[in-house]
């Protein structure tokens, strides 16, 4: 069985695009996927079928129910803070061994692939004590790095792999996506960061429509 989590260098960078082209590759290939989204912040019940937890649902061929929404995602929050202003802000918290407890279990139960999207950046607070990185080395699966290419990502990039090895968690990639408008070329970003990954596969993205596939997510799909 293989898992990986998926974390970023920050919000909005891609973590649910990357997720569900890598969940299309897999089925293609035969293999049986599945997916957790266990946090989710920003998630009103009206927009809920356009929802990172509804994308993912979609790629896996699943339906967008209440039931399928509450099973892959069961801590969602109304705020689009991060996650422990926004539990906060319902007069909830995160138990943060329950949330480890979950993921534990699911990557137990699994046969063959399943991929954990964590939520923002690394380093986002889940409570007054833990971080996502903290849930990261908890639950213990290799990591998928998402980047976006715009002026600065290789510093946040190299950062953030520094945060993750320094948590003694193995790195199967580091995805730079390329950002809408951004100056900076994706392969000489990709090339800059791949001098200092030492070792790390930088796999570039190119900026796609919603639902497009790319040789990327085959090229990551190979690593499981």
């Amino acid at each position: 069985m293989s898992a990986l989590f998926l974390t970023a260098t920050g919000t909005d960078i891609g973590k649910t695009f990357i997720a569900a082209g890598l969940i299309r590759e897999l089925r293609r290939r035969g293999r049986a996927a599945a997916a957790l989204k266990p946090v989710a912040s920003g998630f009103e019940e009206w927009s809920a079928p356009a929802s990172d937890p509804a994308r993912l649902l979609d790629a896996l061929g699943l339906p967008a129910t209440a039931e399928e929404m509450a099973r892959i995602a069961p801590w969602r929050f109304r705020a689009p803070l991060s996650p422990d202003m926004a539990a906060a802000r319902e007069g909830r918290r995160i138990d943060f061994a329950e949330l480890v407890a979950f993921c534990r279990g699911e990557v137990a139960a699994r046969a063959d692939v399943l991929l954990i999207e964590g939520i923002g950046g690394v380093m986002v607070p889940l409570d007054e004590r833990h971080t996502v990185l903290d849930w990261m080395a908890a639950v213990g699966v290799p990591a998928l790095l998402v980047a976006g290419s715009y002026l600065g990502t290789i510093s946040h990039s190299l950062t953030a792999l520094g945060a993750l090895r320094q948590r003694g968690l193995a790195v199967a990639a580091l995805v730079v996506s390329e950002t809408e408008g951004s100056a900076v070329p994706l392969d000489d970003t990709v090339a800059s960061i791949a001098r200092f990954a030492d070792g790390v596969p930088v796999v570039p993205l190119p900026l796609l429509p919603p639902g497009a596939d790319d040789g990327a997510f085959a090229r990551i799909a190979d690593l499981l």
